[in-house]
C-alpha cells in the first residue's frame, strides 16, 4: 500500500472515502463525533497540500433514500471542525455532482450524500464504482470500519485508480496498531473477548490462539461455555447450536497451550432490568434468573491477569454495562487495562461496545490505541484479507 507521505495534491481532486457512520438522535444531532474527528488528519493533509477534498461516506443502513440518514448534519459539524466551508451535495453521482466538482478550486471541501442511498454501493456494482471514480483524480481510503466489505466505494472504485490510490492516515494507524497487537512478542499476552454471542467470535478465538498466551471470555457469550461444561445457567443468554463449537474451542486452546479463563461467579436478575436478584457461582444460577454481569470474584481474577499482561487486546464488554448495577465487571476490566498500560503494557481496544465502555469511564486516553473498526477489526484479527485493503495493494 502507498501511504500519504510527501505527496503534492496541487490542483488535484481527491476522493477520500471516510467512515462518517455516526450516531444521530431524533433531532438528527450527532451524539458521538469520534469518527469525524478521526478522519480530520487525512482531510487536512489533502487540503494543506493543495488538493480539493471530495469526501464520501455511508450512514446507517437505508433502504433507498431516507433523509433521516442524510449526511447533511455531518457536513455542518465537519465545517466547524475543519474551520472552513464544506459544500454539501445532495447526491453522490451524476452530472450535477461532476460539474460542480469540476468547477471547484483548490482548497474546496465537498461532502457528498449517503452512498447507501444507492443499493449499488453495497452490491459492489462496478458501474456505480466507475461513476464515483469520475469525481476525482486520486483516491484515498481512510475508512477502516468498512474495509471488510467489498463495496463499490471501498473496493470496486479502486480499480479505476491504478496508480493514484492511497491508504489514509487513519487507515494506516489501524493497520500498524493491529499488527502491533498481534506481533508484540511479549509474554504474557492476553486477549479479552466479551459480548453477547459466541457465534460472531468463533473464528477470532481460534486465530488469537496463535498470538496470545491467555484468553479471558466474559459477557453473554461466557454462558454458552459454562453450559458446555455442564453448568446450570438459569435463563441466561446462550446459543444452543454453538455448544459443540464452545467445547471445540476449549479443546483446541488446551492443545495449543493457551489458557482460557472463564468467569467463576455471576450477578443475576430475574428480568432484563437493573434489579439484582442474586450473586452466585456461575455454574449454579437459579432457574428463572439470568446472568447480566461477571461477579466480584471473576472481576478480581481478571484484574490480576490484566495487571500481569504485557500486551492486551479487548473486544466486548463483560456484562450489560448500560445498567448501572451490571456495569462493574466491564468498568473494572477497563480500569485494569488502563493501569496495566500505565505500567508499560500495550493495549488495543476495539468493537462498538468496548469503545463505548472506554468512553463511558473516560479511559480512552489511558490505553494505547482505540480502533475505529468493529467487524473489520475482528476479521483482521482472524487473519482474513480485508477486501478494501487488498484493493490498495
Amino acid at each position: 500500500m502507498k501511504f500519504l507521505k510527501n505527496i503534492s495534491f496541487k490542483e488535484k481532486r481527491v476522493i477520500i472515502r471516510v467512515d462518517f457512520n455516526v450516531p444521530l438522535n431524533d433531532e438528527l444531532e450527532i451524539t458521538d463525533e469520534t469518527r469525524i474527528v478521526a478522519a480530520l488528519p487525512s482531510i487536512n493533509y489533502v487540503l494543506d497540500n493543495g488538493g480539493t477534498a471530495i469526501i464520501i461516506s455511508h450512514l446507517g443502513r437505508p433502504k433507498g433514500v431516507n433523509l433521516k440518514l442524510s449526511l447533511k448534519p455531518v457536513s455542518k459539524r465537519l465545517a466547524v471542525l475543519l474551520n472552513r466551508p464544506v459544500n454539501f451535495l445532495d447526491d453522490c453521482i451524476g452530472e450535477h455532482v461532476e460539474q460542480t466538482i469540476k468547477n471547484s478550486n483548490s482548497g474546496d471541501v465537498f461532502l457528498l450524500e449517503n452512498l447507501r442511498f444507492y443499493n449499488e454501493e453495497t452490491d459492489g456494482d462496478m458501474l456505480f464504482s466507475e461513476k464515483l471514480s469520475r469525481l476525482g483524480d486520486i483516491y484515498i481510503n481512510d475508512a477502516f470500519g468498512t474495509s471488510h466489505r467489498a463495496h463499490a466505494s471501498t473496493h470496486g472504485v479502486v480499480s479505476f485508480f491504478e496508480k493514484e490510490k492511497y491508504c489514509g492516515l487513519l487507515l494506516e494507524k489501524e493497520v500498524v496498531n493491529l499488527n502491533k497487537a498481534l506481533n508484540q512478542n511479549t509474554t504474557p499476552s492476553l486477549a479479552i473477548i466479551g459480548g453477547a454471542k459466541i457465534s460472531s467470535k468463533i473464528e477470532v478465538l481460534y486465530s488469537l490462539m496463535n498470538s496470545v498466551d491467555k484468553i479471558i471470555i466474559g459477557g453473554g457469550m461466557a454462558y454458552t461455555f459454562i453450559y458446555a461444561l455442564g453448568g446450570k445457567i438459569g435463563s441466561s443468554i446462550f446459543e444452543g447450536d454453538k455448544v459443540s463449537a464452545a467445547k471445540k474451542i476449549l479443546t483446541a486452546a488446551k492443545e495449543k497451550g493457551v489458557e482460557i479463563l472463564l468467569p467463576t461467579d455471576s450477578i443475576n436478575s430475574t428480568s432484563f432490568s437493573n434489579e439484582i436478584s442474586s450473586t452466585t457461582n456461575i455454574f449454579n444460577i437459579p432457574d428463572g434468573s439470568m446472568g447480566l454481569d461477571i461477579g466480584p470474584k471473576s472481576a478480581a481474577l481478571f484484574e490480576k491477569e490484566i495487571h500481569l499482561a504485557k500486551s492486551i487486546i479487548w473486544n466486548g464488554p463483560m456484562g450489560v454495562f448500560e445498567f448501572s448495577n451490571f456495569s462493574n465487571g466491564t468498568k473494572q476490566v477497563g480500569e485494569a487495562i488502563a493501569k496495566s498500560t500505565f505500567n508499560g503494557a500495550y493495549s488495543l481496544i476495539g468493537g462498538g461496545d468496548s469503545v463505548a465502555a472506554i468512553k463511558k469511564y473516560s479511559l480512552e486516553e489511558s490505553v494505547s490505541y482505540v480502533s475505529t473498526g468493529g467487524g473489520a477489526m475482528l476479521e483482521f484479527l482472524e487473519g482474513k484479507k480485508l477486501p478494501a485493503l487488498k484493493a490498495l495493494l
